[in-house]
């Protein structure tokens, strides 16, 4: 089966192929030839992912995923949540998001976080959502160079380290992605049949 992660990025990509059955071949943006942006303008990161979703699926009538993610921050009331990838502007990078986030807690003695990420799955022209959820804590300092966005500054419950530090196959096996991801590999390889 061959099916279209709607992305560019080569971290979430490295991490969904990681998880699928070799019957499935996936794809990137890229190899589609699609290098634009998809504006995602949903004020949920359902609705973002459904958005990417449809688009591609629109555009290129194959079937395809897109995720969204946010870090829903509670001293912070759930912020950045859906605008956590330009949570320090549009164009702000990792690092200038990061930076943002440790200045708004700078004096909270809270530190619970989560991350959640959701799946938006087209397939044979029928619509599927899956999630995952990851708690953990907001840490003063970012620590690691793996991983991506806020990595460096999350450390997950039951852990020591932040997801930057942890090894790529620790994280990908208790990361709000890798939960997502999980559940979106059982479904397609419980509906193989359906190519």
């Amino acid at each position: 089966m061959k099916l279209i992660f709607a992305t560019n990025n080569k971290h979430k990509l490295l991490e969904a192929t990681a998880k699928f059955h070799s019957s499935i071949a996936l794809e990137s943006l890229s190899e589609l030839g699609f290098t634009g942006d998809i504006e995602e303008t949903a004020d949920t990161i359902e609705g973002n992912a459904k958005i990417k979703a449809e688009y591609i699926h629109n555009l290129y009538g194959v079937n395809c995923f897109a995720d969204d993610t946010g870090l829903e921050v509670d001293a912070l009331g759930g912020v950045p949540g859906v605008y956590s990838s330009r949570y320090a502007g549009e164009h702000a990078t990792y690092q200038d998001n990061v930076n943002k986030l440790l200045k708004a807690m700078q004096n909270e003695v809270n530190r619970k976080a989560r991350f959640r990420t959701c799946i938006y799955l087209i397939l044979n022209n029928k619509h599927y959502t899956f999630e995952g959820m990851v708690n953990g804590k907001i840490i003063d300092t970012p620590f690691g160079t793996d991983g991506f966005g806020y990595d460096p500054v999350f450390v997950p419950d039951g852990y020591d380290k932040t997801f930057a530090e942890l090894p790529l196959e620790v994280k990908n096996k208790i990361s709000h992605r890798g939960l997502a991801l999980d559940k979106l590999a059982a479904f397609l390889l419980e509906n193989s049949d359906n190519k």
